[in-house]
């Protein structure tokens, strides 16, 4: 795996070069954790699914790399696949894979955000599997933290608390009517799902517990 290593690498001489990362600590902390939280969940679907084990995890450690910049606005944001594919490119070609996975790398971290590449590409399912490795980091259970905290979950009045709940529950209830990149990613991500709304849905029950009119 020294692709793998020689990635790593880059990925960490990257971060430690950004004024903007390194003028904001925390975040430069979380983005390198949860790319590897991400690149090692990439690596658990492409043992299962039979994909290319080393590009998977390479593509997965680099879908990110465009937070060494700070985004101004929603739409830099929700550039940032693409901005990471441009990034990366020349990057990705030096490790000298072949052009069919090299390419499903690119277009893979391009459309991660959104479905969408600003260059041609076909929606294999490793390429697809990059934003389902993604999706299932971000409703793991440090997100839960995370929810509630940026919520302010806890300067809310009762009555909103129970309206958060509700519908955190109703979208995760959506989500888990979805499929996919592979069968893999398809159980992973329902894992989460539900492990989450067993959360809320326990949250929601002490809510209820905690009134005077259930007594």
């Amino acid at each position: 795996m020294e692709r793998v290593k020689k990635t790593i690498d880059y990925l960490i001489d990257m971060f430690n070069n950004s004024e903007y990362l390194n003028n904001h600590p925390e975040e430069k902390r979380y983005r390198l954790e949860h790319t590897f939280r991400v690149a090692n969940i990439g690596k658990v679907i492409a043992e299962r699914e039979g994909f290319d084990l080393e590009a998977m995890v390479i593509a997965c450690l680099l879908h990110d790399i465009s937070y060494i910049y700070k985004f101004k606005t929603e739409e830099e944001w929700k550039n940032h696949g693409r901005t990471s594919a441009r990034l990366i490119r020349s990057f990705v070609e030096s490790l000298k894979f072949p052009k069919e996975t090299e390419n499903d790398i690119l277009f893979g971290i391009a459309i991660h955000v959104d479905g969408e590449a600003d260059f041609l590409g076909v929606k294999t399912p490793f390429a697809e599997c990059i934003s389902d490795a993604d999706n299932i980091d971000r409703f793991d259970v440090y997100r839960i933290y995370e929810t509630l905290k940026y919520a302010k979950y806890d300067e809310l009045p009762s009555d909103k608390q129970r309206e958060f709940c509700m519908n955190r529950i109703s979208g995760l209830v959506r989500l888990l009517s979805q499929t996919y990149g592979t069968k893999t990613s398809t159980a992973l991500f329902h894992e989460k799902l539900m492990f989450q709304k067993q959360i809320f849905e326990r949250l929601l029950a002490q809510l209820d517990n905690s009134l005077e009119t259930k007594l």
